[in-house]
């Protein structure tokens, strides 16, 4: 493990340097950042009063505490969040397993009792029991059961473009025919930007882009992309003075993007190692991992547990999820072969790594992919094989295979 640096950036007296110019010209985005800007720097400079030697903690138990009370109880402030309880359940199960902690069984058999609730008979998952079947809660209960992991839980899935690709990867459904307009599709929705909006001609966005992008990995067309216009487009999302990233040119930092931008990293590290670039990194990711860390551990924290957008606003399970997964993102470099770690603070920082592609842990994802290669494709005659049908293209084990 890497040792980090011992002086934070808000430590460095020219942090402030960082602050957003708006060049004299007061427009309402240009004074939404100030304010943003200004809530951190109150955040910062509390967190500078009390603390003369700077070591951000991960409030591991309180995190842990708010998670396992959801996985049970919800308020009445997520009613409206009706049409995506499996979503819910992926939201805390993902968060508890990025803090290693473990899953009762008779809650994980709970949850997949319930998610058996969700699935259509006409096949996918609904948002909720007696639903309408949908790609999205799809995504969410198959990554939910995989977490899992159970023969409970893989006996339940009944086997968008990045969750239809997500899905059938880690199922063991993607055949060629599938998919074989999907990748097209796709690369219309990269612009001139270099992001990818979420249909052809729109602006470039975070969330778009990552399943853009992750669907491209999983299908093996990932060259097809424009890569050097997409790196130049992530990286200039990740904020100079805040840390974190935003989603979209002119946007506010939001913790949830600590996922969906720094994700990308290591996908495209992947295909620009793929291609022989001679002057990659083989240390760390091609963004700022510490300046993400200190966004995420000094700024998103709920001191009662949980993660959050950015000070001031609320924490849900949505944002722990992201925050969580983001800064195991920026934790871990490289794959089995070729694995570095720069943990910010203390050790007991540390959460497990996450599958880029999948977002799950990836023996998750390495077990998922060997139950279900074990089992024929639907409408094949042939005995599973690795000729039979197309292959996931990311290997289970890491970014960089």
């Amino acid at each position: 493990m890497e040792n980090t640096p011992p002086t934070l950036r808000c430590f460095n007296e020219n942090h402030c340097a960082e602050l957003f110019p708006d060049d004299g010209v007061e427009t309402v985005t240009s004074e939404e950042q100030k304010k943003v800007e200004r809530n951190i720097e109150e955040v910062l400079s509390v967190y500078k009063q009390i603390h003369s030697v700077p070591e951000p903690t991960l409030l591991r138990e309180q995190h842990y505490q708010y998670l396992k009370k959801g996985l049970r109880t919800l308020s009445d402030a997520y009613e409206c969040l009706d049409a995506s309880r499996p979503w819910l359940c992926y939201w805390i199960l993902h968060s508890l397993e990025l803090l290693e902690e473990p899953i009762p069984a008779a809650v994980a058999s709970d949850v997949c009792q319930f998610l058996a609730h969700c699935q259509s008979p006409t096949g996918g998952f609904a948002g909720g029991p007696r639903q309408h079947a949908h790609l999205a809660p799809t995504y969410a209960a198959v990554n939910a059961l995989c977490i899992i992991g159970t023969e409970e839980a893989y006996g339940i899935i009944d086997r968008s473009a990045y969750c239809a690709a997500s899905v059938a990867s880690l199922t063991n459904i993607l055949t060629p025919k599938l998919f074989e307009d999907t990748p097209g599709w796709i690369l219309r929705c990269q612009n001139w930007e270099g992001g990818l909006g979420g249909v052809p001609g729109l602006e470039a966005h975070g969330g778009y882009t990552f399943c853009g992008t992750a669907a491209m990995v999983i299908l093996g067309k990932e060259h097809m992309l424009d890569l050097k216009g997409l790196l130049r487009w992530t990286v200039s999302r990740q904020m100079r003075y805040e840390g974190g990233f935003q989603g979209r040119c002119n946007k506010l930092v939001d913790g949830c993007y600590s996922f969906w931008q720094a994700g990308l990293l290591p996908l495209l590290h992947r295909a620009f190692f793929r291609d022989g670039e001679s002057e990659l990194s083989l240390q760390r990711w091609m963004f700022e991992q510490q300046a993400l860390q200190e966004y995420i551990l000094l700024c998103c924290q709920n001191p009662a547990g949980g993660l959050l957008d950015k000070p001031g606003k609320s924490r849900d399970f949505y944002h722990t999820c992201y925050c969580l997964s983001g800064l195991s993102v920026a934790q871990h470099f490289g794959n089995v072969d070729l694995h570095r770690e720069f943990i910010l603070g203390k050790e007991e920082n540390r959460l497990a790594p996450t599958h880029p592609v999948y977002n799950i842990c990836p023996e998750k994802v390495a077990a998922a992919l060997q139950h279900f290669h074990r089992l024929p494709v639907s409408g094949q005659s042939s005995a599973p094989s690795s000729s039979s049908h197309q292959q996931p293209a990311p290997a289970a084990d890491g970014e960089l295979s």
